[in-house]
């Protein structure tokens, strides 16, 4: 039976590579921060990240999502450079090493995003959906690529606006 919601028919157009989301796609996660909540900074050199996303892109993964900025409660901001710094020469060297790979770039900031898109990422991850840098989305619409934008975190580190945006959006709905 098919959904009244989405079409059965949805693709996803990445660098003229056209992605059949009719079957599900798994998105490899690649945490580039010494705090990272999830891996506990494992992935902060060029070999151990190479290794890694080798893994994952055997065991299946058809994206790779590369951040460098932590979001888990507690951890300390980051500067727009030290973000740079951490997840330009990952992008770089994953297009070195797998040409053929779906790079996606998880920040909410459009600089950082915009340079990830220059050097070859071809998908934008934004966890505040636009909020925390208002020229996200007229970034990605200019750039014109694919933008995953979703308002689920609930905080940024010792920030609290994601998490006033997240309890925001709870109650509308």
């Amino acid at each position: 039976m098919q959904s009244k919601l989405f079409s059965a028919n949805k693709t996803l157009n990445v660098k003229s590579k056209i992605i059949d989301l009719g079957t599900p796609k798994v998105m490899g996660v690649l945490n580039v921060t010494p705090d990272s909540f999830y891996d506990g900074g494992k992935f902060v050199d060029e070999v151990s990240v190479v290794k890694q996303v080798e893994k994952m892109l055997a065991e299946g993964a058809d994206f790779i999502d590369v951040g460098g900025y932590s979001s888990r409660p507690g951890a300390d901001e980051i500067s727009e450079s030290e973000e740079l710094t951490r997840v330009i020469p990952v992008v770089k060297d994953l297009l070195k090493e797998f040409p053929s790979a779906i790079v996606s770039i998880d920040t909410f900031r459009s600089v950082v995003a915009k340079a990830a898109i220059d050097c070859g990422a071809a998908l934008v991850n934004d966890i505040s959906a636009g909020e925390l840098d208002k020229a996200m989305i007229e970034t990605v619409a200019a750039l014109q690529v694919p933008v995953h934008c979703h308002a689920h975190a609930r905080h940024t580190t010792n920030n609290d606006s994601v998490y006033k945006l997240y309890k925001s959006d709870k109650r509308n709905h």
